[in-house]
């Protein structure tokens, strides 16, 4: 998609043999210098069942669908305002099922920070974060810190609760990202989520840049320097 959709349906452009997957946008008209707004690329990882749809369906718009169940992978774009500068966030819901593997790698090179997501009533889910966090860092390993924020999502549920806060912290704490918990029926924390991972997103396309300016700014002292011996 690149954000001039007429309808509220859109094609997505951004994943590489993704054309099938369909992108929603929350714009209501058009806007031109849209394409100029900064575009952070979000991927939403996690077993199914655990909430991933959920989460996404409550930040785009704020509703909250409890039986919502993709057989696919979904692209959602949406404007919003972050510390105080007006972005774009894309976010890939992935279906989470196993036929989704094969093309999974896919999905994560395109991304650019990632919602590992489980649900604090089902510990399998949780177990599972470790393989998909695996997964994230092979296919991103020449990537020195990807933006990565563990979620514990359905904390509304705190009666079925099967994985504590300070087992989930953690093990957070060990990857050396941050835990946090949500509830897409509530909706609390969803923004948190969604606005702190953009801001990591932010902070790492800031750095890269300034390695990059940086090294070029080298270069050119170089070549100046080596100009003025041959003079």
């Amino acid at each position: 998609m690149d954000g001039d959709c007429d309808s509220l349906l859109c094609r997505s452009n951004w994943l590489p043999g993704t054309s099938s997957v369909v992108s929603r946008t929350m714009a209501a008209s058009k806007s031109k210098n849209q394409s100029s707004l900064a575009l952070h690329k979000v991927i939403m990882v996690g077993s199914g069942g655990v909430g991933k749809s959920a989460l996404t369906l409550q930040f785009m718009y704020d509703e909250f669908v409890e039986d919502y169940e993709p057989t696919k992978a979904d692209s959602y774009r949406k404007k919003v305002v972050l510390d105080g500068e007006e972005v774009q966030i894309d976010i890939l819901d992935t279906a989470g099922q196993e036929d989704y593997a094969a093309i999974r790698d896919n999905y994560f090179r395109s991304g650019e920070g990632f919602l590992l997501v489980f649900s604090i009533t089902e510990h399998e889910s949780f177990t599972a974060t470790a393989e998909f966090r695996e997964q994230i860092l092979r296919v991103k390993a020449e990537e020195d810190k990807i933006p990565l924020l563990v979620v514990g999502n359905k904390s509304d549920l705190e009666e079925r609760r099967q994985v504590p806060v300070e087992e989930a912290r953690s093990k957070a704490e060990e990857w050396g990202v941050q835990y946090v918990e949500t509830s897409a029926k509530t909706r609390a924390n969803v923004d948190k989520v969604f606005f702190d991972l953009m801001r990591e997103i932010r902070a790492k396309k800031m750095s890269e840049n300034k390695d990059k300016n940086g090294k070029k700014s080298g270069k050119n002292k170089k070549s100046f320097k080596e100009r003025c011996c041959l003079l």
